[in-house]
């Protein structure tokens, strides 16, 4: 039941959305022959322009590989995305500084792109990183989680416009130079603070629904998170067990993994070296080795991010 509230509290955000184009759309061609009718329209699009949803991106921090230069990280990335009928990414990227490991869809035609975080990838054996890609597919937003997702970006471009105004910064420096050159008895009122002081009024008035709607979706959207799980755990259960995925969320969360890491890349260790260190603390009851990622393929994807992996420890000492 909360799930379709959320849902169609979603629905509603996006048809405002959509209404102010269609406003003002219909604005300019009742009006073709007015200056304002253009003005007004202009002005109601450009609204439902900033407030549309945004189509997701590959991070800018992120670097796509060629499947050439990564062939086996392909594969086993298409082979863990087969194991769980998911659609194999057409995009494997890096990131040298991120931790977390996603697949999400881009752009205009849904491109799957897969996001590795190099800092745990280069830490995990190779049962571990299978798992890793099963939580990471098994994590893909669905149909509802865009449409309510949406709803929640537009909401927040709102709250930025209505909330988030505040005197320009250059405006208010110029304005205490002259002040602190007139004294302060001389100082000249301007209708520049009078006026933003009334935009900022308005927008607190008409910003509070906008933060009411805001917190209920939010709450109501969290309410499934836990059937949600549920749901990344059967997909995630088609290619590793619940086992393993606790495992791995008990590693990353931790971070124990880290701090030997950046200590070794302070004293100028080799990559092979931090790997290996890395796999000798991860060493852990049971295999190694997973039947979608043997030992040997997954040094082969070691020797495809080493250059990679040399930036990326260079960067290391950043990460909190």
């Amino acid at each position: 039941m909360k799930r379709a509230a959320a849902f169609l509290i979603a629905l509603l955000v996006h048809a405002l959305t959509l209404a102010f184009i269609v406003l003002g759309a219909r604005t300019i061609v009742v009006n073709a022959e007015f200056v304002f009718g253009w003005l007004i329209g202009g002005l109601l699009i450009g609204i439902g322009w900033l407030l549309r949803p945004r189509l997701a991106r590959v991070p800018a921090d992120a670097e796509v590989l060629g499947r050439e230069d990564a062939a086996e990280l392909y594969a086993t990335a298409g082979r863990v995305a087969s194991r769980m009928g998911v659609r194999p990414p057409e995009l494997v990227a890096v990131r040298d500084l991120e931790t977390g490991t996603s697949y999400r869809r881009v752009g205009l035609r849904r491109t799957p792109v897969l996001l590795v975080g190099l800092p745990v990838w280069l830490a995990l054996s190779p049962r571990q990183r299978v798992t890793l890609l099963a939580t990471a597919y098994a994590g893909e937003a669905t149909g509802d989680d865009l449409v309510v997702g949406g709803a929640l970006s537009t909401l927040g471009e709102w709250r930025q416009a209505l909330l988030g105004s505040a005197p320009l910064t250059a405006r208010e420096e110029a304005r205490d130079k002259f002040t602190g050159t007139l004294g302060a008895l001389h100082t000249p009122d301007t209708s520049y603070e009078v006026a933003g002081w009334i935009g900022r009024v308005i927008g607190r008035v008409l910003g509070a629904p906008v933060l009411l709607v805001e917190y209920a979706l939010t709450r109501l959207a969290r309410s499934g998170d836990g059937r949600a799980r549920e749901r990344r755990l059967a997909l995630a259960a088609k290619a590793v067990t619940p086992e393993e995925v606790a495992e791995l969320e008990e590693l990353i969360a931790a971070g124990g993994y880290l701090a030997p890491m950046q200590a070794a890349a302070l004293r100028g260790e080799t990559v092979p070296a931090i790997r290996r260190d890395a796999l000798a603390r991860a060493d852990r009851p049971g295999p190694a080795r997973s039947p979608l990622l043997g030992e040997v393929e997954s040094g082969r994807i070691d020797e495809e991010l080493l250059a990679h992996y040399t930036r990326a420890v260079r960067g290391f000492g950043l990460i909190a």
